[in-house]
């Protein structure tokens, strides 16, 4: 089963989506976090996980290793349900693993995130052990937007990943309702979806009929809306 986490910061709707059973976890990053209005980071995600019990994702914001480190250390002290989101590479293009495997090692629950190839999850894979969870993120949306066809890196990275109990897959960067069903399909472990996607999740089922209808009758309604004549 693909599970679905909710990829939002604002708390009055991670307050309505944490009662949907459809949502197994949350899943945040700093953009997020701003866009919710949060000013201060640690008090704001604490506010967020007073709210659910489900795994939450909170990430880093440093741009070098110690101070990465630091840091996940830290987060991972606010709950139990917490994982501790860590960019594949910094702003250099260096990857971390230096802090993926410290952190991996003092047994902190991880999610690796901004990861877009096959190689990248090899090389994680390489760093961390067998038994403290790991989450991997492939940005499939992002690699999307550029021509480029997620399916054959997210594909690979689940076939390596199946060596390791304790890692997951994440499909991350949803565009559209039908990521869901391609998840499922090539059996995802996570999919990381907006609160409009998941929405239009939940009313999966129409007919094509029932689409032709419901499309027709938008554009009537908006035509007489505006008075248009001919």
């Amino acid at each position: 089963m693909t599970k679905i986490y909710c990829d939002i910061a604002d708390k009055k709707l991670i307050k309505i989506f944490n009662k949907k059973k459809i949502v197994k976890g949350f899943t945040t990053n700093p953009s997020l976090m701003r866009k919710a209005g949060a000013s201060n980071y640690k008090s704001y995600s604490l506010e967020i996980l007073k709210i659910t019990r489900k795994p939450v994702s909170c990430e880093v914001f440093a741009d070098d290793e110690k101070n990465m480190i630091s840091q996940g250390k830290k987060i991972s002290k606010w709950g139990k349900n917490v994982y501790v989101k860590i960019p594949v590479c910094n702003s250099k293009g260096k990857f971390m693993g230096e802090v993926i495997q410290k952190l991996n090692n003092d047994n902190i629950k991880l999610n690796i995130t901004a990861v877009y190839s096959s190689n990248q999850t090899k090389k994680i894979l390489k760093t961390i052990n067998k038994k403290t969870k790991v989450i991997i993120s492939i940005f499939a949306g992002r690699m999307a937007d550029v021509g480029k066809d997620p399916i054959p890196e997210i594909k690979a990275s689940i076939a390596m990943a199946k060596k390791f109990k304790n890692v997951e897959i994440l499909w991350a960067s949803v565009r559209e309702p039908y990521n869901y069903l391609q998840a499922k399909q090539i059996k995802c472990n996570i999919i990381t979806i907006p609160p409009t996607i998941i929405e239009k999740i939940e009313k999966f089922g129409k007919s094509f009929d029932k689409l032709a209808t419901d499309t027709v009758k938008g554009f009537l309604i908006d035509s007489k809306k505006s008075s248009f004549k001919i």
